[in-house]
This record gives C-alpha cells, structure tokens and sequence, in this order.
C-alpha cells in the first residue's frame, strides 16, 4: 500500500521546507554581509601596515638589495602571521619576509599587482604557489616605483552565531519557531475544511450514509465548500425527481399498448418494450430477436432512407406499413443529440372503426334521406292542393306524420347505438328484477300486442336479478319483442324464458314461432342497418338497428347473444348476463 501524508501534513511539511529555506538564505546572506565586512576591515588594516612600512623604508632609506635585516626587524613590530613582500615595477620581487626571494617568480600577472597598477591598490584572496597556504593579499602601488604587498592566512570562520556575542542567531531561531506555530494553527483551520470534504467524497464513493450539516470555518475555503455540499445536495434531490420521471416514463413505455424504442445515433438498442418487438415480428419477414434488425428489413426501408438522409429539413417522419392482414402506424423522432425514437401502433382496429363509423354515417344518411324525402314531398303536395280538398290534405297528413315517426325512432335508435359505444359510462348500474322489468315491458306494448294479436309468455322467477343499467337492459327485451312482431308475421307467440341460474351467470331464451331467418342471414343479423328482406323492412318501418342495439347492450354487461332458428319454427335467441358486479 502506497504511503500518502494527509493533506495537513502534506501543508505543514511544505511551508517548513519554505520557511526553513528562507531561514537558511538569511543567515547564509548574513554570513556573507559579515564575511564581506571583516575582509574589508582585514584589507584596511593591511592598508595601514602598508603604509606603515612605506613611512618606515622612506624614514630609513632603506635600500632592497641589502636591507633584508632592517626589514625584517620592521616585520617584528607587526603581526606575527603577516606577510610583507616588495615587488618592484617589473614584478620582480625584491623581499620577503617568509620565503627566499630567489627562489620566486615574477609576480607581475597576480591579480592584487594588476589591479594596484590600475587602480592604486587591489586585493585577491587565493592559495599560494610559493608555500601553498590560503592568503588575504593587498598590494598598494606608491610612486617610488615599488609594490609593497602584505598578506593574512584567510583563516577567518564565519560560524554559526550560537554564542553570547550574536543575538541574530537567536533572532532567526525564534522567528523559525513562530513561523512554523503559526502555520501549523492556519494549516489546521484550512485543511479543516478539506478534510470535511474528503469525508464526503469517500462517503459519496463508498455508498456510506452522508451527513447534510457540515460545520465549515468562516473563511474562503469553508464557503466554497459549504456551496459545494448544497450543490450536492440539490443534485442529489434533481437527480431522485430524474430518477422518478424516468421511472414514470419507463412504466408509460411498460404498460402501453403501442411499440416504442428509442435507439443511439450508432443505432444501437437504449430501451425497448415488449410491444415493440412483437409487433417488428409481425412485419419482419422472418423471426427477429434483436431490435436492431429492422434497420435492415425491406419494410422499414423509407425509416432507413429518412435517417441516412443527410439533407433532411425535419427531425419526424411518419408512415404506414400493412403487413400479414394488419396496419401499423409507424414515426421516428430525431433528438438533438442524434438519437432517435421509433413508434409502432397497430392502427388495425382503429381504421376498421372508422371504415366502420364512415360505412355508418352512409347508412344513416342513406336512411334519413328516405322519411326526409317523403316528408318533403307529402308536404309539398299538401301545400299544392285547394283548401276545399280536405280528405287528401288529411290522407297525406297522416302520411308525413307516419314518417316523421320513422324519423323520430330512427334517431332515437342511433343516438343510442352511439351512447353506447362512446359514452358507456353515463348509463348508471343498479340491481334489476326482471320480471318487474318485463312487467313494465308488457304494460308499454299491451296495445300493440292487441292489434297484432300477439301472445308474450314470460317464465322467468321474481328473484332473478342482474347488476347493470335498467335503461339498456329495458332496451334489450324490448328490441327483440319488437323484432318479432315486426318480422314473425301475425298471431305469434313470443317466449321469455330463463331456463338456468348458476352462481355466476343467468340463461336467457327468447324466441317466436313465426317464420324464422335464413341461415346465410343468422351471422348478419346484428350489424348495423342490415336488414333480411329490405322491402318488406321498408314497409314495417324497421331502422335496422334494433338488434344492432341489443347485441350492443349485451355485451356492455359483460353478457354474449347468439341467434339461430327453432326446429318447430320461428327464430330463437340464448342470452347470458354474468351475475357479478364488475
């Protein structure tokens, strides 16, 4: 495991190491201003010897080539370590009071000669060739034609100052201690803040509970940081709205009846639901287990050609596809990232309902045209005759009126139909008795039953009872009473009976002893304004719809209704209500 200081640490260490580089350059330039001022003060008593020894050679008039025991009695009075030598104008060296002149060079290039002969004096500090000991030389030019140089051994130290005559050392200790408390107390109260932060990364990274209330210091880095902790926590509560929309969107996808994808500008599957995939099965030519193969199926080759388009002008595109007896609306959206989603529906349903609901709008504007028209022409030819002539008015009076009947029931029978069908939820459910109900029925048509010497026999019990709407199921009974008068032919029985009760359903038959229907005619018979006999129709003044209604109402109680005919005669019908509530 990798060894890391913490970020205190790491703070701690860093500025020691400034501080202490800083510390180290002051008493290093200190050490250096005081080496400078004790070489030059060294250079200004060798000046003074110099010219100390320049006085005493004029003093004297000591010449060089045999005053070697008078200068070196001059040299007793001076320090012991000091170094006199005379060079003359050429370099040559006429004394010296350490080493045998003879054995010297020519000292014309040392550096403290050159820099006497241009500038009057000059010093140098570096070893000697002659007895190889490191020297101070000053050399001073005077006027009589001659360098007097003398020389130090450069033995000065330049030490720590850890002693009672040097309070600078002292100083730079003691501002290297409060340097490094100082910043041990800012490290402490700045990294307070990081360390918070790091816990509420670790925590965030390691899936740990994170706490929601920091306590940062009042300072910079403890602001950044406590915005940092509430853009978190605002991120935090958009991403768990995020994440409850796309679960709402998923579920919307889930529980759809239509076929979404939505697919990577690389075209790539994202997200699928099943009905997706079942319906690309239904137009693929061939089984498909992978969404991605209707890229390449002939069927979707307009989506293809729309999405390789690379001067396209809109981001949707739509059309229609009939496959294996069905028809699917298919659209693709482009989104500004390129991805792309695709929508299948099966619109099968939906176009047979409105062929079907155009096919209707025919039929009643084909069956409106007829009462219309003769309403139209009994009033015109009313409106033709002479006021004498009231017979005919009275005979084509009651003719139009016959018809604005038709008219009245006609309407009455579709605004019912398409009640049920649409508005299914304004017919109110209640527990009804039938035989009541039939009751009532018998009472509405007793005349009628009357004229058309028509016997109704009703064999059902006073406790049988279904849970639906009483307007619908009035309606059923009634059609079919109707039904049979209208097309059984004269003098009929009519018979309602309910021949089983379980404890799930209720068993209906109702049937006639008149004529009966044809075969090919029984599947037909409950579609809209289809009609047995279409002349003997038009004469009753039957709409067609009757028991279009009924079948209609039948199954808006979750029932089923068959028809066929009776071996005796006449027509029958089996009905069954479900008894539950549901």
């Amino acid at each position: 495991m990798k060894f890391r200081l913490s970020y205190r640490k790491r703070i701690l260490l860093y500025f020691s190491v400034i501080i202490a580089i800083f510390t180290v350059g002051i008493i290093l330039f200190e050490q250096k201003q005081i080496r400078q001022e004790r070489t030059l003060s060294l250079e200004n008593m060798l000046n003074d010897n110099a010219d100390f020894i320049h006085k005493y050679l004029e003093g004297k008039s000591i010449s060089f080539s045999d005053s070697a025991q008078e200068m070196d009695e001059i040299a007793n009075y001076l320090s012991d370590n000091l170094r006199i030598t005379i060079i003359d104008k050429l370099g040559v060296v006429k004394y010296d009071n350490l080493l045998d002149k003879k054995t010297m060079t020519n000292h014309i290039d040392r550096p403290e000669i050159q820099k006497a002969i241009g500038f009057g004096s000059g010093s140098n500090i570096r070893m000697s060739d002659s007895n190889h000991i490191r020297y101070l030389y000053y050399a001073k030019n005077y006027d009589e034609g001659y360098f007097i140089r003398v020389a130090l051994p450069y033995e000065i130290e330049v030490r720590p100052f850890l002693n009672s005559k040097n309070s600078f050392m002292y100083f730079i200790i003691l501002f290297f201690i409060v340097s490094v408390l100082m910043m041990f107390y800012f490290a402490n109260k700045f990294s307070k803040s990081i360390k918070e932060l790091k816990e509420f990364a670790v925590n965030l990274k390691n899936e740990k509970p994170v706490k929601t209330a920091f306590e940062f210091p009042d300072d910079e880095v403890g602001e950044v940081s406590a915005e940092i902790v509430e853009n978190y926590n605002l991120l935090k509560e958009n991403r768990r709205k995020l994440a409850l929309e796309r679960e709402k969107l998923i579920q919307h996808f889930q529980y759809s009846e239509e076929g979404i994808a939505i697919f990577s500008e690389e075209r790539k599957k994202i997200y699928t639901n099943s009905h997706f995939l079942q319906f690309l099965n239904i137009i693929a030519d061939r089984p498909v287990l992978e969404d991605e193969y209707m890229f390449s199926d002939p069927n979707f080759e307009e989506i293809v050609a729309f999405l390789d388009s690379p001067d396209r002008t809109e981001n949707v595109f739509s059309t229609r596809i009939e496959k294996s007896g069905k028809q699917f609306y298919v659209r693709v959206i482009i989104f500004e990232d390129k991805n792309f989603e695709i929508y299948l529906s099966d619109i099968t349903r939906a176009e047979k309902r409105r062929l079907l609901k155009q096919e209707m709008t025919n039929n009643i504007a084909h069956e409106l045209r007829t009462p219309v028209t003769s309403i139209r022409g009994y009033l015109e030819t009313i409106l033709s005759l002479t006021p004498e002539d009231i017979d005919r008015q009275r005979i084509f009076t009651n003719r139009a009126y016959i018809q604005t009947i038709r008219l009245s029931e006609l309407i009455q029978d579709i605004s019912m139909l398409t009640k049920i069908e649409e508005a299914a939820d304004r017919f109110v459910r209640e527990p009804v008795y039938i035989k009541q109900l039939l009751v009532e029925l018998e009472s509405d048509l007793s005349k009628t039953f009357h004229e058309k010497n028509v016997t109704f026999n009703v064999d059902v019990a006073d406790s049988v009872l279904i849970y639906g709407s009483r307007t619908l199921l009035y309606s059923i009974f009634r059609n079919l009473v109707e039904n049979s008068i209208a097309y059984a032919g004269e003098s009929i029985q009519i018979m309602l009976r309910c021949y089983m009760e379980t404890g799930d359903a209720v068993y209906f038959e109702f049937y006639d002893n008149g004529v009966g229907v044809e075969e090919k005619h029984l599947v037909k018979i409950f579609e809209r304004f289809y009609r047995v006999n279409e002349g003997r129709t038009r004469e009753t003044g039957g709409s067609g719809l009757g028991l279009s209604i009924v079948k209609n109402a039948v199954l808006f109680h979750k029932g089923n209704i068959v028809a066929k005919n009776r071996p005796e005669g006449g027509l029958l019908f089996l009905i069954t209500f479900p008894k539950n509530k549901a």
